[in-house]
């Protein structure tokens, strides 16, 4: 065998041995109560209405008491992620409003933690997103971009080889560095509140998506 055919056997072997993403999206649509993605659900503090809304069914958070614990994690093992979520943040005269957290999902010791939050001013509202591995940690929020109250937004948290950024209907608003390395699939999620029962979400969430990617070599 010459140099030149072992060279295009390299070469073919090469080509045919890619690292492929391999990608796997979970839905959760919130249109019952006792469920969310099958899995049951226990309440913090008081149960949010279902709604009938323009998109279908959907579940109001009333901004003072609503809020839903959900023993699973649907991220698992992953370190690269998009979470997207559909939802209508709603008005409040209330100073208490002003912070809101719709998503969290934490692993056992709070040591690793994935917020969505909005930051509101009576009818505007500016996104809030937070991400804690440990020591690393970074939060983004632009106060000079505010939306409307009252309308229904797509909002998305991603994180990929150390950065996250977050968007609102697909335009991106900012972006920033942390180390994170997957809470793992004993976490826990919230949806309405913050899992301490605290910054509680006042509006209605149709839908929240969760893409999760992994490499595969083939």
């Amino acid at each position: 065998m010459n140099k030149v055919t072992i060279y295009s056997l390299i070469f073919l072997c090469m080509l045919f041995t890619t690292v492929s993403r391999a990608q796997d999206t979970v839905v959760w649509m919130l249109n019952k109560l006792d469920t969310v993605g099958n899995f049951k659900t226990s309440f913090l503090t008081d149960r949010p209405s279902i709604i009938n809304t323009e998109y279908g069914k959907a579940l109001y958070f009333d901004g003072n008491d609503d809020g839903i614990l959900v023993n699973n994690n649907p991220l698992c093992d992953s370190d690269n992620f998009s979470i997207e979520v559909f939802f209508r943040p709603d008005s409040s005269s209330s100073i208490t409003n002003y912070e809101q957290r719709f998503l969290h999902i934490k692993n056992k010791d709070d040591s690793k933690r994935i917020l969505m939050e909005l930051r509101l001013k009576k009818n505007k509202w500016t996104l809030d997103t937070f991400i804690k591995n440990g020591d690393s940690k970074c939060t983004l929020i632009d106060t000079s971009v505010w939306h409307e109250t009252g309308r229904w937004y797509k909002v998305a948290l991603t994180y990929r080889n150390g950065i996250m950024r977050h968007f609102v209907d697909g335009h991106e608003e900012m972006s920033g560095r942390v180390n994170f390395d997957s809470i793992g699939k004993e976490g826990t999620t919230s949806i309405g509140v913050r899992q301490n029962k605290k910054s509680w979400f006042k509006g209605a969430i149709r839908e929240i998506k969760f893409i999760i990617q992994t490499e595969t070599s083939d």
